[in-house]
């Protein structure tokens, strides 16, 4: 089969790789129907040193299940199904906790024999507590919707949850990339009243208030803390959602953060220090959030998908089959795309 590989930074390959079979009882073997890049991809698009040992990309897909193992249950071929971002077997404690990225038998996509997201075929490891059966068909113009499942839309739904967003709050959203905009959505969901997204780029912020932003503020640092300010009668809101990962990015929340507020950070941080200090403690601020356990809510966002009264699909603005990749990854490194669906 064919599958996409990162031997260094900006360099992204489609090839021939073996196809996957069942090693385990407990496998599944799908047919990747729909993927996607993800701005986390980005991160070792840029900075992965070269190694003959290239990495197989990806961790957001759909598609159909070919072939199960012998104890597989729950799955047959011909099952329309989603991944979430990472397999679990979703009966050990964790899992029953609702944290199936803490498995204990659970891993990543692409890494330790296990296939990417990004490419034809993947064999799914403990397929009945990680796949997702999907009530639609393989033609269904819900796809696009359905696979945010697999990542951006459970995350966006994370920050919200963990952040306990609720009827009649005020949030900001910091960061106006896909899983921001699914963080308005899932502020939406959750009842608030007035949800501010900070973003510069006009696309994703006009996309942001169709998902339900009442305000946009462009500007950053210390002049875009005053302008939440401004829009808060100067207190700033309760809720502050960090959605991209950099540590301006947690500065800023902490600047627009209402005394006694909660920060929830599910951007993957790419700094480990966490500024914090005397002043932040004496205001009372939760930090919380992490990594979302995203098949913790699939069968809870989904109906909204299926009745129509969210479409986080349409944060895809381009797609691309599987061999023009590539050029997928580059648009979104250059911010020409947002996010890019892959047929392949």
């Amino acid at each position: 089969m064919r599958a996409t590989l990162l031997y260094a930074a900006d360099d992204v390959r489609v090839e021939n790789v073996a196809d996957p079979k069942i090693q385990n009882p407990t496998d599944a073997v799908v047919r990747i129907v729909l993927s996607c890049i993800c701005g986390s991809d980005l991160w070792p698009f840029k900075s992965l040193p070269h190694t003959d040992t290239p990495r197989h990309m990806g961790h957001e897909f759909l598609g159909v299940v070919e072939e199960t193992g012998a104890e597989v249950r729950g799955l047959v071929p011909g099952d329309l199904v989603v991944a979430p971002f990472m397999w679990a077997d979703n009966t050990c404690g964790y899992c029953r906790d609702g944290l199936q990225t803490s498995c204990v038998h659970g891993g990543q996509w692409g890494v330790n024999g296990v296939d990417g997201g990004q490419g034809q075929i993947a064999r799914v490891p403990y397929a009945d507590g990680t796949l997702v059966k999907l009530p639609v068909g393989e033609d269904s113009e819900l796809l696009p919707d359905l696979l945010t499942l697999s990542d951006i839309l459970c995350t966006g739904y994370h920050a919200a949850r963990t952040a306990g967003v609720e009827r009649g709050d005020s949030v900001t959203v910091v960061g106006d990339g896909a899983v921001g905009l699914a963080a308005v959505i899932a502020a939406k969901l959750q009842g608030a009243e007035q949800i501010i997204l900070m973003g510069r780029h006009t696309r994703r912020t006009d996309l942001g208030r169709g998902f339900g932003a009442t305000d946009v503020v462009a500007e950053r640092g210390e002049e875009g803390i005053a302008r939440v300010r401004d829009l808060t009668g100067g207190e700033g809101t309760r809720k502050v959602l960090e959605c991209v990962g950099l540590r301006d990015a947690l500065v800023q929340s902490f600047g627009v953060v209402r005394d006694g507020g909660t920060i929830s950070r599910v951007g993957a941080p790419q700094y480990s220090d966490v500024a914090f200090g005397f002043g932040d403690f004496m205001r009372n601020i939760t930090l919380t959030g992490g990594v979302a356990p995203a098949r913790a809510y699939i069968e809870e966002l989904m109906p909204h998908i299926l009745d129509g009264s969210i479409r986080p699909g349409r944060v895809f603005d381009r797609t691309l089959g599987l061999e023009d990749i590539a050029d997928g990854y580059r648009a979104m490194n250059d911010r020409e795309a947002l996010k890019v669906l892959i047929r392949p």
